[in-house]
């Protein structure tokens, strides 16, 4: 078994850590859920934009869950550690719904330069089969870099400490605790990992830079509309592949601040996601208001 050291050994600090990690996982469930909740019983989100806006949702619910339901029992219980075999298993569905993710930002990013940047064509590309086929493809590719990262560290001795620092199983942590030279492992895993995270969000930095380029000089109505989807798509972008590249595309070994760096993308982005997408669009609030109203 594994030993999570969490974020802090200091006791008065757990309680703190307990409810911030409590109030942030039932936002990411409920603002995730409402946006699914809404997306689903609102006809006139039946655009392909809101068709990936909820299974980013779906996603982030899925990825915040691996960590932060066992983040609160330990913090609660004072029981840190974890089998290998639950080690493992966190490892791998933390990678295989993480890499979705960004590879479902990349997808997102495609849909706003094709109604952008070729409007008349928007509907025939981003048909509504089309779509299920690219989320099917970004489940696929998460899969794939999933089981590599696994099956890299499985092959791996372990019969020295068993102290990860860290508050979950990660490559980076648990590789390091390997009782062999794992240089070559740790190469495979930074090009693994660290490239798919830099080559997508190399290819959103491009998108957004022929979206600037075709529009500049001549923005419509529906080019600002389309470039403030754009602008919550950059943050929650920034959110997500700023910490993860910093943390997969740099030599092995545990700065001070990683497991700190790690709480932005693991639990901080999913909790934003919901309030940068519906406080920039109007028909997501519309649809929520309307929907309040129904309930009651």
């Amino acid at each position: 078994e594994f030993i999570l050291l969490g974020l802090s050994d200091t006791q008065e600090l757990q309680f703190l850590f307990f409810t911030l990690f409590l109030l942030a996982y039932t936002m990411v469930l409920l603002g995730n859920l409402l946006i699914i909740v809404t997306v689903r019983t609102d006809p006139k989100l039946s655009s392909p934009m809101y068709f990936l806006l909820c299974h980013l949702s779906f996603i982030d619910i899925c990825y915040t869950s691996v960590t932060a339901p066992r983040v609160l029992v330990a913090l609660l219980s004072g029981h840190k550690a974890i089998a290998f075999e639950g080690c493992m298993a966190q490892l791998f569905f933390l990678h295989f719904v993480g890499s979705s993710e960004m590879f479902l930002l990349t997808v997102m990013a495609f849909d706003r330069y094709t109604a952008i940047c070729r409007p008349l064509q928007y509907t025939a590309i981003m048909a509504r089969r089309a779509c299920w086929a690219l989320v099917a493809a970004c489940w696929a590719g998460g899969f794939i870099h999933s089981i590599i990262q696994t099956l890299l560290v499985l092959q791996l001795p372990f019969c020295g400490p068993n102290m990860i620092h860290s508050y979950f199983c990660d490559v980076l942590p648990v590789v390091q605790l390997a009782c062999t030279n794992t240089a070559l492992t740790e190469w495979l895993m930074a090009s693994n990992s660290g490239l798919i995270s830099l080559g997508c969000f190399l290819v959103l930095v491009a998108s957004y830079v022929l979206i600037l380029a075709k529009v500049r000089g001549h923005l419509s109505q529906g080019h600002w509309k389309a470039l403030s989807t754009c602008a919550s798509h950059l943050m929650v972008v920034t959110l997500v592949f700023v910490p993860c590249i910093f943390t997969y595309l740099r030599p092995a070994g545990t700065l001070p601040s990683n497991k700190y760096v790690c709480v932005i993308y693991t639990t901080f982005s999913p909790m934003m996601n919901p309030l940068i997408y519906t406080l920039r669009s109007n028909e997501v609030k519309e649809s929520m208001w309307r929907l309040w109203k129904l309930c009651r």
